[in-house]
């Protein structure tokens, strides 16, 4: 069993690094995972490649199994899936999903880790988090049969949740993003794609995932009167301007913000964050993610990758990292 392990780490914003890391024997209750897959996020993580994380924010933001602290050096990342290696005999040989972040082994109490259920290939497991977030976006907005939707931002959490909405009898639901590359994409889930000059307005709900101002001002422009726009974006430490002058008032619009730090309030005492992420796992079951998945590459040239995601335009919407099969 190994006793060390490969792990990225931002030594500090702009220049991450891998590093060789200890790798202790797990407890009793402990599991010893080696890493398949994990999968780099283009929205928190670059903003975290950026040391864009506001220094009020540090605590909410930390990752489950983060090490290290903001701005950096800090071990970053959540969408892990691996292998048990050594561990309880009713997980040991069970391919697991973890939020654990990029490191080629790694040991974590077994509770932290959820066994990914048949039907589901590991490469498509690492979108788990991204599932789940799409989830409590669901659970918060309760979308209703025949609502006409947009969701506004293709990316990865964007596209996660038009492929739930699709599955509501009645929806008509349109992925709207500045560039029309996303539409192989909506389309393989779907769904409807306009760019943002296209897109059709009157909608009864709408949700945002771009991480950018225009995409927001955008969203509210589409809804219909008193219609509401879920904020799924996280903008660190970036100002986020809107006009909200003209028809915000008149029209009654509103914004809420959805995040997956906390289960929705409509499920709060009836789920856990681990029923959640078992639904999400469930959900992956179902082939037309695997167009979420547009790139990999392996662990040592996650800094490179992450730079690229961080600093410029990309066609990428989930970049998987792969690792050593032995």
């Amino acid at each position: 069993m190994p006793t060390h392990a490969r792990a990225f780490w931002l030594r500090e914003p702009g220049c991450g690094e891998i590093r060789t890391v200890e790798v202790p024997d797990p407890g009793p209750d402990e599991v010893l995972v080696r890493t398949l897959h994990t999968a780099l996020s283009r929205g928190t993580e670059t903003l975290v490649f950026r040391g864009e994380v506001p220094a009020d924010q540090y605590a909410a933001m930390r990752a489950p199994f983060q090490e290290g602290d903001f701005p950096g050096p800090v071990k970053y990342g959540y969408l892990n899936v691996g292998v048990v290696e050594q561990g309880p005999d009713d997980l040991r040989g069970q391919i697991v999903f973890c939020l654990y972040p990029h490191q080629s082994a790694y040991v974590v109490p077994r509770d932290a880790v959820i066994p990914v259920p048949g039907g589901v290939p590991p490469e498509r497991a690492v979108l788990a988090g991204t599932v789940e977030t799409a989830i409590n976006a669901l659970w918060d907005s309760a979308p209703l049969l025949g609502d006409r939707i947009a969701v506004v931002g293709g990316g990865m959490v964007g596209l996660g949740i038009a492929r739930l909405l699709v599955g509501i009898p009645g929806t008509d639901v349109c992925v709207v993003d500045v560039d029309p590359g996303r539409a192989q994409a909506a389309h393989a889930l779907g769904a409807e794609f306009a760019t943002p000059g296209d897109a059709a307005g009157g909608r009864d709900l709408v949700f945002h995932t771009s991480g950018t101002a225009a995409g927001l001002q955008g969203a509210l422009d589409l809804l219909s009167d008193e219609g509401t726009v879920w904020d799924l974006s996280w903008y660190g430490d970036t100002e986020v301007g809107l006009r909200l002058g003209g028809r915000f008032h008149s029209a009654r619009l509103a914004i809420r913000a959805s995040q997956v730090g906390r289960i929705a309030p409509a499920r709060r005492d009836r789920r856990s964050p681990a029923d959640r992420l078992r639904l999400a796992l469930r959900l992956l079951r179902d082939p037309a993610y695997d167009s979420l998945i547009t790139g990999r590459s392996p662990l040592e040239d996650v800094p490179a990758v992450l730079g690229g995601l961080a600093t410029g335009p990309t066609a990428d919407i989930c970049h998987l990292i792969t690792y050593d099969e032995g």
